[in-house]
C-alpha cells in the first residue's frame, strides 16, 4: 500500500482583527496574501516560502490565548530559518515587536521571537551546532 504523502501545513491563529492582523504579517514579516474570506473578512491565508499562516477572526476576543500564557516561554509558531541573523535584521528594519532578542539555546539553535498584534510568540531559529 502507497502511503500519502503531506505535502504542506499552516499555522492557525485566532486574531481579533483579520484585517489587521494579515497587515500586519505583511508588512512587518513579509508574508504577501491574496484575499480576503467572508463578509465582513473574517479570514486569510498568509505566504511567505512556501508557508502559510491562516489567520481566523474570533467575535469574542476573551477566547484569544497566547500559548506563553499557558506554559511559560512556549511560542505559538517556530520557523526554522537559513540565516537567522538576516531575518532578525529584515524584521528589526520593519518594526516588528522583538519579544526576545537573538541567543544560542541549549538545544543547538540560535532564535529570537516576536509579538504579534494579538500578543502571539512566532519564534525563528536556525541550528548553529549538532545537538
Amino acid at each position: 500500500m502507497t502511503r500519502s504523502k503531506i505535502i504542506s501545513s499552516a499555522s492557525v491563529l485566532l486574531v481579533s482583527d483579520v484585517v489587521e492582523s494579515a497587515n500586519w504579517y505583511r508588512d512587518k514579516l513579509g508574508f504577501s496574501y491574496d484575499k480576503f474570506y467572508g463578509q465582513p473578512p473574517d479570514f486569510c491565508i498568509l505566504e511567505r516560502d512556501n508557508f502559510n499562516i491562516m489567520l481566523s477572526q474570533v467575535k469574542d476576543t476573551s477566547e484569544i490565548k497566547p500559548n506563553w500564557k499557558t506554559v511559560e516561554k512556549m511560542w505559538n509558531i517556530y520557523f526554522w530559518v537559513d540565516d537567522v541573523e538576516a531575518i532578525y535584521e529584515e524584521f528589526q528594519k520593519s518594526g516588528a515587536t522583538i519579544d526576545y532578542t537573538l541567543y544560542l539555546t541549549p538545544y543547538g539553535g540560535k532564535e529570537f521571537g516576536i509579538n504579534d498584534p494579538d500578543g502571539y510568540d512566532v519564534a525563528f531559529g536556525q541550528v548553529v551546532r549538532s545537538r
